[in-house]
Parts: structure tokens; sequence; C-alpha cells
């Protein structure tokens, strides 16, 4: 890896094509991923490799900048997927949040800017939940962030830093709304309810109910990063959705009619959040313009997909 200066939205272009439809090639990318032991990280690499991309993984510590460094210098990659980090909002140590997603990522910037290896694109993974509560209607990027917890302060954070490396490294932020599949784990709510409804559970309990979210695939959201990886160009930022929401009532009653076993639902306290997101639900304009319209699979195939696949 050289020293070579890399301006803001210089891409590479020059990795293998194999052939498409209608005679068009792809081209096929060495993909580095931080977090590719993580939830996403883990589909992520089987979509990758599925379409004939190499994935190569960053698995040093975000917080440990020599060892990030080290790794970060001996890899060969076109593209930098950056999944690492800390994902649940509910985590207690807050300071935890700043420690791995604002300064685990500064570092590996650091890190990537410091070889001066050209690549096409280094995608970050965000949240939606910078936003805020933002009321009913859909929420597009140009909406200004809000974040009520450490987590989204954490997130909104990194933007921020991440954007003073913009001449140096072309960089895209990915703002996903929330999204599930097989191995989430049951720190989240829906594979907290498909686990119950699996076991066939008497009762579940829950924090806040009156809650809306996307509640998207992951093999969507997988796809999403994928495209934005491989496109020449892609926005700064760009939420991660398809504006399609749903309650809690209405994912327990398709879990219900799919696993035909009723549970009761009890409210915990202890599980209630002072500051929870009462709607999240994003405006996909930009994505499509960016990487075209991406099959999503409903919230009915997501949940049979869990209910089938083992925990």
């Amino acid at each position: 890896m050289g020293a070579a200066h890399h301006p803001r939205g210089a891409v590479r272009d020059d990795g293998a094509r194999r052939p498409g439809a209608g005679g068009k090639g792809r081209v096929i990318l060495r993909i580095a991923v931080t977090g590719a032991d993580g939830f996403t990280g883990r589909h992520f690499i089987r979509c990758a490799q599925a379409a004939g991309h190499p994935v190569q993984v960053l698995d040093a510590e975000l917080t440990d900048a020599h060892a990030l460094r080290a790794q970060v210098q001996a890899c060969e990659a076109d593209a930098v997927l950056h999944l690492a980090g800390l994902a649940f909002v509910g985590h207690g140590d807050a300071r935890a949040f700043y420690d791995v997603n604002l300064f685990g990522t500064l570092h590996l910037l650091e890190a990537l800017a410091a070889t001066g290896r050209p690549l096409r694109r280094v995608l970050l993974a965000s949240s939606a939940n910078v936003y805020g509560n933002r009321g009913g209607e859909a929420i597009d990027e140009t909406r200004c962030p809000a974040p009520v917890n450490h987590y989204a302060s954490s997130k909104l954070a990194m933007e921020h830093m991440a954007r003073t490396w913009a001449d140096r490294l072309p960089i895209t932020i990915a703002r996903p709304f929330n999204y599930t599949g097989p191995g989430q784990s049951p720190q989240f709510v829906i594979p907290k309810l498909v686990d119950h409804f699996a076991r066939r559970a008497e009762v579940v309990r829950l924090g806040n109910l009156q809650v809306h979210r996307e509640y998207n695939d992951v093999r969507f959201v997988c796809e999403a990063y994928l495209r934005l990886l491989q496109a020449p160009q892609a926005p700064d930022t760009v939420n991660i959705c398809t504006g399609r929401t749903w309650d809690l009532a209405g994912v327990i009653a398709q879990l219900q009619a799919q696993s035909g076993h009723a549970l009761r639902v009890e409210v915990d306290p202890a599980l209630v959040r002072a500051h929870e997101v009462h709607r999240l639900c994003g405006d996909p304009a930009r994505l499509r313009a960016a990487v075209g319209d991406i099959p999503a699979p409903t919230l009915e195939e997501t949940l049979a997909w869990m209910l089938s696949s083992p925990a």
C-alpha cells in the first residue's frame, strides 16, 4: 500500500469483471468487513460471497488503534464495510458507546487513510436512531437529527467525525432503519418474540408497546450495502429503508398466525425506556436513486424464515 493522496469521491474501478445479464459486466470487489462475526456481518458475508466478491475480515479491536492499523496495513481490499460497534440501545455503559462507535471508527479511518490505498468506497453503518422522535411522516436524509439516547448520540458524533475525512476517503454513511433476521440477539424485540413463539411460551414481557418500526429483512439491508459498495458514485448519507412500518401488535398477530400459538403479553416496567423513539419510518427515495429498486421480503416472509431457522 503506497501513500497516494485519495480525494473525496475518487473510486477504484480496476477490479475483475464478470458477465451479467444482457452482457453487461459487474465489478467484483475485494471487500474488507469489520464486525464480520456479528449478526449483520455474517449475513453480509454470505450475500457478498454468493455474488462472487472475496471478503477479508478486519477483526482487530476497534479500541486498539495499533493492532487495527497493522491489520488494515496488511489488507488488500477495494472497499470497506464498517459494521463493528455497539448496537443495543439498552447497553448499560454509556461511555462504551463513544469509545467503540466514535473513537473506534476514528481509529479505522486513520488506519485506512495511512495506507494511501485507493478505495472504491468506505461504507460506515450508522443508524436511523439519529433522527430521534420525528413525528409520523417518512424521514428523508435532509431531516435534522435529534438523538434521544447515547447509542444514537454516539452514531451521530461518528458521522460528524467521519465527514472530516471526506477529502481523503470515499465515505458513505448508511442509516439503516430497524431490521431483523435469524441469528439476531434476543435482546432485540423481534427475535425475542420469535423465540417465545417457537418455544410456545405462555407469556412474554416487553417494554414500550406503542412503537412503530420498519422491521426490515437483513437480506434487504445486506443487498443495499453491497450495491452501495459497487456503485461508481454514492450519496454522502443514505437511509437504508423501505418506508413500511409495523406496530408490535401486528408483529405478534403475524407470529400467532404462523405458529398456531397464542401467548400473553405483559409490560415490564424495567424494560420501558424513558427516551423511546416512538416511530421510525424512512423515505427510501435517495437509496432507490443511487442503486435502483431492491427486492425486500415482506414481514410475513421474514418471520417465517426466523421461525423455521435454528437459533
